[in-house]
């Protein structure tokens, strides 16, 4: 797993991408207002 993995954080940094194991900030603070939304309910 290195810079040419299209899959790994490395690799989506060097090719300036962002998908799932990258995510925006945008997304990524969304999914964590979600995550702790559920913490609370349980």
């Amino acid at each position: 797993m290195g810079k040419g993995d299209k899959k790994s954080k490395k690799g989506k940094i060097w090719r300036s991408s962002f998908g799932k194991t990258r995510l925006r900030k945008k997304k990524r603070l969304k999914a964590q207002i979600q995550r702790a939304k559920l913490r609370v309910k349980e």
